[in-house]
């Protein structure tokens, strides 16, 4: 019994709470060493080398690139725009935000009632277009999404009663009559009266200053006949004032 517990505890099976295990460490085989000599020699006879040009590039002119060609479909849309500017009168345009379709359906009917047509244009197509013509000074306004309100009369007035109730369309400027307007511009040509009446008024002024004219030049005329007229008067009574009075030796005789 005394010979069994004096059994060291290792044996027993005891193990340490911590151990150290060290592992050694892998031989760097890969070290830089410097090419042969030959292979050197090699690499150099064997080296590509590009072939130099007959001419030298700076001899050479500027490539011209090739014109890309339109399809058929821009180029439709471009004449389109064309015709726009060309056949009406009132060329608004107008920076198109999102709206609701059925929002965009009731405007467009509203300005069709007004003979005012809306067009969707892409600045693709309408920048070539108006920078080779005299709306060139359009040209700032064409840079977010934009639409054209078109119409073959001045309907300036009606226009902005229907964008007043539409807060996602916001007028940029128009052409009137071949004039480019601001947004102030085209706010103070809608106060502007209708065309009959100006016209009415400007004849009305051309007519005066020829009756105030014509009555300047009769009045002298006129105050010359009444002096004379006056004066024969004045002439014809003497001289029957005159062989009414009997004289004087005719007078003593019929005493």
């Amino acid at each position: 019994m005394a010979a069994l517990r004096s059994v060291a505890p290792w044996r027993g099976g005891w193990l340490p709470a911590l151990q150290l295990v060290r592992h050694g460490s892998k031989a760097v085989t890969r070290h830089w060493k410097a090419m042969h000599f030959q292979r050197q020699k090699l690499m150099a006879v064997t080296e590509y080398l590009a072939p130099r040009p007959a001419v030298p590039p700076r001899c050479l002119g500027p490539r011209r690139e090739a014109p890309q060609e339109d399809n058929g479909y821009a180029q439709l849309l471009r004449r389109q725009v064309e015709e726009a500017f060309r056949d009406n009168r009132m060329i608004a345009i107008c920076q198109y935000n999102s709206m609701p379709d059925e929002d965009l359906v009731l405007m467009r009917h509203y300005l069709r009632k007004h003979n005012i047509e809306v067009k969707f244009v892409l600045n693709e197509i309408v920048r070539p277009v108006l920078s080779q013509s005299k709306y060139k000074n359009l040209l700032p306004l064409f840079v977010a999404r934009n639409i054209l309100l078109v119409s073959p009369e001045a309907k300036v007035r009606e226009m902005l009663r229907v964008l007043k109730g539409v807060p996602q369309v916001n007028l940029l400027g128009a052409c009137i009559d071949d004039t480019i307007l601001s947004r102030q511009g085209v706010e103070n040509f809608a106060k502007l009266p209708p065309l009959e009446a100006a016209q009415g008024q400007t004849v009305g002024a051309l007519e005066l200053l020829p009756s105030q004219t014509s009555s300047l030049l009769q009045r002298g005329s006129a105050h010359l006949t009444a002096l004379l007229d006056q004066h024969i008067h004045r002439l014809q009574t003497g001289e029957t004032g005159s062989t009414a009075e009997p004289s004087p030796a005719q007078s003593s005789g019929a005493h």
